[in-house]
């Protein structure tokens, strides 16, 4: 094939059209409404496992929508979704492109089940013939590794890690990650819609958190899968602008601690926090992940016309 070609079949380019009309009349349905937000803006996000792409003298690409989707819903926008491009930097590889396409929406009043519920009736339609089943992060873990992430001792989660093939210096959450990316989520049925539920605490980026039935803090965030890809991220989301703030600050010092650059926190998104954020749940999900999902391949430049080569 010559360079100039689309790495994407034409089966594969009228298959996103298709999965775009459902989305959109999935949403029309139910009354949520479109919209758009920038995709170049000043601030970006501090997460320590995003990285933005700058633009020097305009800000950076954004990785998602959710800080300016989250000023609409202070301003009163009620239901919204946005179908968008996000960029990542350092995010090349089979599953990964630095620039992808987004699904992205949030509902005022919805519980975190609710949402769950919508996600799995939206699934329903792109992938009709899958069944699905909800665990818990905390019992799921147990099951594959054998520990609990959460009570489990630093040296132990480390040392079963490394165990599988970690690289040495990682600290409790980074094994932890590490064991769901590389032995939970492979251990998931391939063929059925898996739904992981209350995340560690340490995990909660912008959702809010509770306590466990043992005192242990969890958050309230959901994951779902589906033939071996991540497909959706949701949270209760935070709404408290003082502790979006904290917790801005201590991902400035973890990105410190991981020699990265600090992130300036957004102070639109925390102005719209302070004249208040409706109590709501969001979701994203990565649109080409739902197009290898319905493709079954695990290479996304099967789904995306023109990938990103590094030339």
């Amino acid at each position: 094939m010559s360079d100039w070609q689309p790495t994407a079949s034409l089966e594969a380019i009228k298959a996103r059209a298709e999965l775009l009309r459902t989305v959109r009349a999935f949403f029309d349905d139910r009354n949520v409404l479109e919209v758009d937000t920038p995709q170049l803006a000043r601030y970006g996000v501090s997460d320590l496992h995003i990285q933005c792409i700058p633009v020097p003298g305009y800000g950076y690409l954004q990785s998602s929508p959710e800080y300016h989707m989250k000023r609409l819903l202070a301003a009163g926008s009620g239901p919204i979704y946005q179908v968008c491009k996000a960029f990542r930097d350092g995010e090349a590889g089979g599953r990964h492109n630095p620039e992808f396409t987004m699904l992205e929406w949030y509902q005022p009043g919805f519980a975190l089940d609710d949402l769950v519920q919508e996600c799995l009736t939206l699934f329903a339609a792109l992938f009709p013939s899958a069944q699905s089943q909800t665990y818990r992060f905390r019992e799921l873990f147990a099951d594959v590794t054998g520990l609990d992430p959460l009570t489990a001792s630093d040296p132990h989660l480390i040392a079963c890690a490394e165990s599988h093939g970690a690289p040495h210096g990682l600290d409790k959450p980074a094994a932890v990650d590490y064991l769901m990316a590389t032995e939970v989520e492979a251990a998931l049925p391939a063929e059925q819609l898996s739904v992981v539920s209350d995340f560690p605490g340490w995990a909660a980026a912008l959702a809010q958190t509770r306590k466990d039935e043992d005192g242990s803090t969890v958050a309230r965030r959901f994951e779902i899968y589906y033939r071996g890809l991540e497909l959706a991220n949701g949270y209760q989301e935070l709404t408290d602008p003082k502790e979006q703030c904290r917790r801005f600050e201590q991902d400035n010092i973890l990105r410190k601690q991981h020699g990265l650059n600090p992130m300036t926190a957004d102070p639109f998104l925390l102005d719209a926090m302070d004249a208040g954020l409706p109590a709501c749940s969001g979701v994203a999900v990565g649109v080409e992940r739902l197009l290898m999902a319905q493709q079954d391949t695990s290479r996304i430049d099967d789904v995306i016309a023109f990938p990103w080569s590094g030339d």
